[in-house]
């Protein structure tokens, strides 16, 4: 008899990566077979304890997919007593779909919304320099551009060496509590740029901007993941870099009012930037303070309202949904799971592309505000400029993520972004130095604007990397990565370069190449690996699948 653990149903396209603990989420389009609560259903056939029975149609459409493999093996993935929603954990409690799409909505306003806009602040301080760049600041400070690669990589290695530290303070004090603590930190320090006078304080600030900064984003997934199931995170964080790109934008227009304080004060208009947007900054932090809530169940409180957001029914609904999506979420995490998400070799070729997917694209992106300065724009110009690079990315970042969970494939949707810049850095590598300034922009605004697949690769380390023990880890290693290209897409374009970088060019040409290689390699390896545990959890009988889950040792993406 199939354990009927909520009325909800999942259209087999949409959800077959997460069938069991036994196989990879790639999204591979492959039509493998899925494990339901007591029986191996495969996308429209029903099991045979559930033929004849009222629920039987509805089950060969829909097979209930979540990772409550088998009847009778709940109480391997009961929540600690610890867990702060284990007063609400309940094996037999059911909602509707209706209802749920509704709290979904909830969520999203209350919870997502701030997200975002706490990405608004992480992203105004962390570009800004992009904007000050426009106005003379390298000069003013006495600065080269190779002095800015050597600040671009400080802060790029202090945010990478913050990363798994972060996590471990946020999972001690609770995101809640750790992610606006880090907003009004590093707001203090990028208020304080103001004052930069020379090569030493530049490089410092960066240092302290980055290790500020660097936990924030994989703090804000780990918090996510408290209110989203794995298949809802992909949009949410779709949206959440579409607050990042946003910000540029916004920060284009307040850089082109800002910057004008040049002409009315004595002080520079790139330290006035600083100095205002690093305040505001500051407040969005204090603010944050106030609003975030511990967890679902914990949403009472003087500035959230006596009562909370939710009323005992949506707690419910919000503690089992998120357990029946991943039990190991009321798991407790501790240090020794670092060595696991190392150890961890199927995980590597997501840390490849992690390592060598953006950096194709970064160059552009961090010297866009100079190479239109070379190309004969005025500050407010090149501050204007920027903005359709900015329109397309976000465009862009909202369809792809989408075309990749409408199609159910991830890896090659991630390729898209490589095919994208190819021809344009070839252009780039192989025009003359004499074409008209307005088909170079062109195409820097193309590669700026390129397929953003950040949050496609984000889900699938989520996917991939088993339990929330080692998927905290896993997403800080593979940020830690994407860093690590920051650090070498800083050191690409060099002084005895400019203006054209044609040397830069043709190194990047043959990254996007070894880039277009991992993602299809990746791809066929999880393919391969997801038919192998597939079959071994197919071979199992009911008592071996129970053995298995009391005694295993396996972790992360091993079970």
């Amino acid at each position: 008899m199939v354990f009927n653990l909520f009325r909800k149903r999942y259209s087999p396209s949409s959800r077959e990566e997460t069938a069991s603990n036994t196989h990879f989420g790639l999204g591979d389009g492959s039509k493998a077979a899925v494990t339901t609560h007591d029986s191996e259903v495969r996308p429209g056939e029903s099991s045979p304890e559930s033929k004849g029975s009222p629920a039987a149609s509805t089950n060969a459409e829909y097979p209930q997919t979540n990772t409550f493999a088998t009847a009778g093996l709940t109480q391997h993935y009961a929540p600690i007593s610890s867990y702060e929603g284990a007063h609400r954990y309940d094996p037999k409690f059911e909602w509707t779909d209706k209802e749920e799409k509704r709290l979904v909505r909830k969520l999203d306003k209350r919870i997502c919304f701030w997200c975002c806009f706490m990405f608004f602040a992480l992203q105004l301080d962390r570009a800004n320099i992009v904007q000050a760049l426009s106005d003379n600041m390298l000069k003013d400070i006495g600065l080269n551009t190779n002095d800015y690669n050597y600040g671009q990589t400080i802060f790029y290695v202090s945010f990478l060496s913050a990363e798994l530290p972060s996590q471990l303070i946020s999972k001690r004090l609770g995101p809640d509590r750790w992610i606006p603590i880090q907003i009004i930190c590093w707001s203090l320090v990028a208020a304080f740029q103001a004052f930069l006078s020379g090569k030493s304080s530049f490089f410092a600030c960066r240092a302290l901007l980055g290790l500020l900064q660097g936990g924030f984003i994989p703090d804000t997934i780990l918090y996510l993941s408290f209110f989203y199931k794995s298949d809802e995170l992909p949009v949410r964080l779709s949206w959440f870099w579409t607050a990042y790109q946003s910000t540029n934008v916004i920060g284009a227009f307040l850089a082109f009012g800002i910057l004008r304080l040049r002409n009315i004060t004595n002080l520079a208009g790139w330290r006035w930037l600083f100095a205002i947007e690093g305040t505001l900054t500051g407040i969005i932090g204090i603010v944050s303070l106030l609003y975030l809530p511990p967890s679902p169940t914990q949403t009472a409180g003087y500035f959230r309202g006596k009562s909370g957001w939710f009323v005992e029914d949506e707690e419910k609904t919000m503690v089992n949904r998120i357990l029946r999506d991943d039990p190991s979420k009321g798991k407790f995490v501790d240090l020794r799971y670092l060595y696991d998400s190392l150890a961890d070799w199927e995980m590597w070729p997501i840390y490849l592309l992690g390592l060598t997917w953006l950096i194709p694209t970064t160059p552009a992106t961090q010297y866009l505000t100079l190479q239109l300065r070379t190309l004969g724009f005025d500050t407010f110009q090149t501050n204007m400029l920027t903005v359709p690079a900015y329109v397309l990315f976000i465009i862009g970042l909202l369809f792809w993520t989408w075309l990749s969970e409408k199609v159910n494939e991830r890896f090659l949707v991630g390729l898209i972004s490589q095919i994208w810049a190819l021809p344009l850095l070839i252009a780039l590598r192989t025009l003359p130095g004499g074409i008209s300034p307005w088909i170079r922009y062109s195409i820097n605004v193309l590669l700026v604007g390129h397929p953003y697949v950040h949050a496609i690769i984000v889900a699938i380390t989520s996917r991939n990397a088993g339990s929330v023990r080692t998927r905290t880890i896993a997403s800080a290693l593979y940020n830690m990565c994407v860093q690590a290209s920051n650090i070498i897409s800083s050191n690409i374009y060099r002084e005895d370069d400019k203006p054209l970088y044609r040397r830069g060019n043709s190194v990047l040409i043959g990254i996007t190449f070894l880039t277009s290689f991992l993602f299809v390699g990746a791809r066929q390896f999880y393919v391969w690996r997801n038919k192998i545990r597939q079959a071994k959890w197919d071979a199992m009988t009911l008592d071996e699948k129970n053995e298995y889950l009391t005694n295993t040792k396996d972790k992360g993406s091993k079970r």
